[in-house]
């Protein structure tokens, strides 16, 4: 073993050291599963062992690759051979739940879900929720500012983050563990270190917004014609639901039709319509919240905004609902599948996935592209299916990101930067922007060794 593997495993010991043949037992990612390179992976279990380890690779100029759950999109976690990675999957401590001061303290490697349910058992909520819930961590939720399917009432990971504590590049620890809502003395220290994908520092555990649980949440999948009555609907409920509304979510109609074709999942609508929207919506009384749904939803019908509703009558109904929208394995074959979240202003979005969808017929005339979002806060994803042999990602790109530049739009919504995006993060930052990011980059990581290469260029 070389001298930096041996003096990990004087910190962390043997048992939590994996080399050799040992890394390639591991996939690389969710996404990629081929065996993974790297020197070594340490598995710390605490701060100071996180400290310790970066500390002796900063002193011998070794590259380290921080990983939690290994669902990132953009291949912002994907070592090479030379490449020491710092997994936290064993820094999964749920330290403290605070039911009156609506907090909760994780470690870094703790899974989403695992977080919902303790808190849960507290009668308390955190809201943040996406598909990967079973497997994603909270330091990766930190690392990528994630979002989820409740933006649009609870805000995105940043702002359900009051406090962390993080290791910089040369093992300095820097604790900002705040539990106040307000804290207004000086920098706001913890936001270098929130969708910045470790490349300023490790998140090793954090403080969150605890949220009381809802008394009522009422949901529906309901089918329109058009885009603009999509976006009709989505006012209405705004302004008639008001803060009770927490997801509105929209699926093209291929993406249904494929989703729910032999072997997936089953259809609860007819599979034929132009557009289907899932939405949900929280309350504190039970009768009158059910109530006002569903005279909405029957007031939608009645003016023929919406021409298909179903409304679940069970948990599990419910959960089959939102499953149609957050597991597309269905469409993930055949290989290779490229995708993709951006972000743009809602009028747009129409002529937008026109554009992508025609750029990809012209380069694939048997491609597919198949589209979900969060439409209320300006997010959409796309699977580009170029049902061709070969690897297609840049003129994928080219399809994808070209248009935006045209409406303004961000080639990340929530899933970050990585290496996969590195050459158009101009198309969404300006160059003083970028050269911002590199004067950052460059004071708390100056030999570039913390996940080098993504993000931001050096």
């Amino acid at each position: 073993m070389s001298d930096i593997v041996n003096e990990i495993a004087a910190i962390v010991g043997d048992a939590r050291l994996l080399s050799g043949s040992a890394v390639a037992e591991r996939v690389t990612s969710f996404w990629n599963d081929a065996p993974m390179q790297a020197k070594a992976i340490a598995l710390p279990r605490t701060t100071e062992e996180v400290s310790a380890i970066l500390r002796r690779c900063h002193a011998l100029d070794q590259t380290v690759i921080t990983q939690g759950g290994l669902t990132n999109c953009v291949s912002a976690a994907e070592p090479e051979s030379g490449d020491i990675v710092l997994s936290l999957e064993k820094m999964n401590r749920i330290v403290e739940i605070d039911p009156v001061g609506g907090t909760v303290i994780v470690e870094a490697g703790g899974i989403l879900q695992n977080v919902q349910e303790a808190v849960a058992a507290k009668g308390r909520r955190f809201p943040l929720d996406l598909g990967a819930r079973g497997s994603c961590t909270i330091g990766g939720n930190i690392a990528t500012n994630a979002g989820g399917i409740n933006v649009l009432r609870y805000g995105m990971m940043r702002n359900l983050v009051l406090g962390l504590e993080a290791v910089l590049a040369d093992g300095t620890v820097i604790s900002s563990m705040n539990r106040m809502m307000k804290n207004n003395a000086g920098y706001d220290v913890k936001q270098l270190f929130i969708g910045t994908e470790g490349t300023l520092g490790v998140v090793t555990q954090a403080v969150l917004r605890l949220f009381p649980q809802p008394a009522s949440q009422n949901s529906a999948l309901v089918a329109m014609r058009d885009f603009a009555s999509v976006s009709e609907f989505m006012l209405r409920l705004q302004q008639q639901l008001a803060d009770s509304l927490s997801a509105f979510e929209i699926m093209w109609g291929d993406y249904y039709h494929a989703v729910t074709r032999d072997g997936g999942h089953r259809a609860p609508l007819p599979r034929d319509y132009p557009f289907y929207v899932v939405f949900e919506a929280e309350g504190s009384n039970p009768e009158s919240d059910t109530t006002r749904f569903e005279e909405v939803l029957q007031n939608a019908l009645n003016d023929e905004l919406i021409v298909d509703a179903v409304i679940p009558k069970s948990k599990a109904e419910n959960r089959d609902i939102w499953n149609i929208r957050e597991e597309f394995d269905a469409i993930l074959e055949p290989e290779p599948v490229y995708l993709y979240d951006v972000s743009l202003p809602i009028r747009e979005m129409e002529s937008y996935v026109s554009k992508v969808r025609a750029n990809v017929k012209k380069r694939w005339p048997d491609g597919q592209c198949y589209t979900i979002g969060h439409v209320a806060d300006g997010n959409l994803h796309f699977f580009v299916v170029s049902n061709a042999a070969g690897n297609f990602h840049e003129p994928s790109d080219e399809c994808v990101y070209k248009p935006l530049a045209d409406v303004g739009g961000s080639v990340s919504a929530e899933h970050g930067i990585g290496t996969e995006k590195l050459r158009w993060l101009p198309h969404s930052r300006t160059l003083a922007e970028i050269e911002l990011m590199r004067v950052l980059k460059k004071n708390l990581d100056p030999k570039n060794l913390l996940n080098p290469g993504r993000v931001v260029p050096i």
